[in-house]
């Protein structure tokens, strides 16, 4: 069952069909443990069949969002050789065999781009790309009750200037998107769930990837139990898992290209670049 948040209020999509969510306050009802079944039984009788896109908002409200670094092999090897000059080389490799997981702060609800919506390029920047993530929505409780897609947009060169300039190169304006649905599921998704992307410049595809969860060195429990670990989150929280697809160091994106991002049976989050 996938959750929206839109213009009109809140939907849920069960069998290809449309319901409205009788409740008053997103927050409230995204941060409950028991969200699942109070979705279920708050559907309205009357099913639409379609839901423009341009009412779709962005799923969060007064969450925060968190990320997971370094938690595929991929993302491992290039943030080794992005930051190897600036001697922080070994740090990543550190971190991935490590037990604690990097965790950092991403992005505040009104920072959140909804589908459709820009997302954007640091101004200081010139090495940029996004990063396609599984995200999960965790309750106020630590228990994880959904999931959605997240592009953490990154500047490269910022971070692989010095390890310590990560927030910079991570938190700005528009560096964060969401959507288009929560997947609510009482069961974790199975490893063997795709994420993919593709990257348009120009109407033609300059650069696609795929990976799944099979990638993903750290298990999503875990990485909600570290971040729940002397904090507290009475809306609840949305945890990037960090990303196993990252272009090659030639590639940097411009104003104007769209990012695509597919996680089945999530959906697609679409968003062009300012």
């Amino acid at each position: 069952m996938k959750l929206y948040r839109t213009k009109s209020g809140f939907f849920a999509e069960v069998g290809g069909s449309y319901f409205a969510v009788e409740a008053a306050d997103w927050d409230e009802l995204i941060s409950s443990p028991d969200v699942y079944e109070r979705v279920k039984s708050s559907l309205s009788e009357a099913g639409k069949s379609t839901l423009a896109a341009d009412e779709i908002l962005a799923p969060i409200v007064s969450q925060e969002v968190w990320a997971s670094g370094v938690t595929y092999y991929r993302s491992r090897d290039a943030r080794m050789e992005e930051s190897k000059d600036a001697g922080g080389g070994t740090f990543y490799d550190r971190v991935y065999s490590a037990e604690r997981p990097e965790l950092f702060f991403k992005a505040t609800g009104r920072r959140v781009i909804a589908p459709g919506q820009p997302v954007r390029i640091r101004t200081d920047a010139t090495w940029s790309v996004p990063e396609p993530e599984l995200t999960l929505l965790i309750s106020s409780t630590g228990v994880i009750t959904g999931y959605t897609i997240g592009n953490d947009m990154s500047s490269r060169d910022i971070e692989g200037e010095n390890p310590l300039y990560l927030p910079q190169a991570k938190v700005y304006d528009g560096s964060c998107a969401l959507g288009p649905a929560i997947l609510l599921s009482p069961e974790p998704l199975p490893k063997t769930t795709p994420i993919e992307i593709e990257i348009l410049r120009n109407g033609a595809v300059s650069f696609s990837g795929a990976t799944t969860l099979a990638e993903l060195k750290r298990d999503p429990k875990t990485l909600a139990a570290y971040l729940f670990r002397d904090n507290s989150f009475p809306e609840g929280a949305f945890l990037m898992t960090g990303t196993g697809i990252v272009p090659g160091d030639d590639f940097t994106l411009a104003s104007g290209d769209v990012v695509r991002i597919s996680i089945e049976p999530i959906g697609t989050l679409e968003n062009p670049v300012a």
